[in-house]
């Protein structure tokens, strides 16, 4: 593995308008974090009106994200992760979580809320060992996220892709097909992708309609089939792709085990 490099401080480059509802502030407010605006607030509540579940999806993801970061860890052996849509620091951080088991772990962090970057150095909290490093990069351009991802990850070396609760906000199915494919192959055999997807259901889809009135990016809920689909050429991990608290359910639910309308699957590249 490359030698610990000497990570760079992060530089914004977006604006931030706190007039405008952004996906990971809300989803703050959803987790109960009070990194976020009025507009946000405002938006959150607007979709939890019409969605009253979206409060529990929003654990339900989150406990999803410590079980599998977790698997790979201790079990799949990944010492390597690269978090694209991050959102705000809350708990149970993926660096936290893998280095908590493996210190040397090295983690890469990307969102593309100017926010997110303020409240970088409470990310790049990493152990002596391992590294935490943050990139301000949206995920419509994965080759950006590749690019500053390998100044600091061993390309030669298994890498974990964390694509929980984002991959719903790029609205063109085909192009969020290219975007997975395109990071999938810039990684090694022995790498994995975690995916977490809103699904279609009644109250998912008029929460969708109504945040995508007031907010951005937009939310797109896609059918179980097309979540599956994105980890095409994947192994699949048991159980597959199920609705996120029945992903190897354990210990880490946060409160929530009935089914939520998000999807999830792990698959390892061959």
């Amino acid at each position: 593995m490359k030698d610990k490099p000497a990570v760079p401080e992060p530089q914004p480059h977006w604006a931030l308008d706190t007039g405008v509802p952004h996906t990971a502030r809300v989803w703050n407010y959803f987790l109960g974090g009070k990194d976020n605006f009025a507009s946000d607030r405002q938006a959150g509540e607007r979709i939890a009106k019409v969605n009253p579940p979206v409060l529990e999806l929003a654990r339900a993801s989150r406990a999803l994200l410590v079980r599998a970061v977790r698997h790979l860890t201790a079990e799949a052996g990944v010492r390597q992760f690269i978090d694209i849509g991050t959102g705000l620091p809350t708990f149970n951080n993926t660096h936290e979580v893998a280095q908590g088991i493996a210190p040397e772990s090295r983690i890469v962090y990307v969102d593309n809320d100017p926010l997110v970057l303020v409240h970088a150095e409470a990310l790049l909290t990493s152990t002596e060992a391992g590294v935490t490093h943050y990139v301000e990069a949206d995920l419509h351009d994965p080759d950006t996220i590749l690019r500053e991802a390998a100044k600091v990850l061993d390309f030669d070396r298994p890498i974990a892709i964390m694509l929980i609760a984002i991959l719903h906000h790029i609205d063109d199915t085909d192009e969020a097909r290219k975007i997975v494919r395109r990071l999938v192959d810039a990684v090694p055999s022995g790498s994995h992708l975690a995916l977490a997807h809103a699904v279609h259901s009644e109250t998912m889809d008029e929460g969708a309609r109504q945040w995508n009135k007031v907010g951005r990016p937009p939310l797109t809920p896609r059918s179980p089939e097309e979540i599956e689909s994105f980890l095409d050429g994947l192994d699949l991990l048991e159980p597959g792709a199920v609705t996120t608290t029945r992903w190897r359910p354990g210990e880490v639910n946060l409160g929530v085990t009935h089914d939520v309308d998000q999807y999830a699957a792990v698959g390892r590249k061959p």
